[in-house]
């Protein structure tokens, strides 16, 4: 996975994309979301764990 940052109307975002692919969509977001994210990584985890 291939992580950068990028901006968006001023504000700073991070763009994440699958390594060795040009996707057309990347999964972007700023640091409102990149916070929440962090506040529910545990439950993120879970999440992954039981749909593989």
């Amino acid at each position: 996975m291939t992580a950068k940052t990028g901006e968006f109307k001023g504000h700073k975002t991070m763009i994440l994309s699958e390594e060795g692919t040009e996707d057309k969509y990347p999964f972007s977001f700023g640091l409102k979301k990149a916070k929440l994210i962090l506040q529910h990584i545990d439950e993120i985890k879970k999440f992954v764990e039981e749909n593989q």
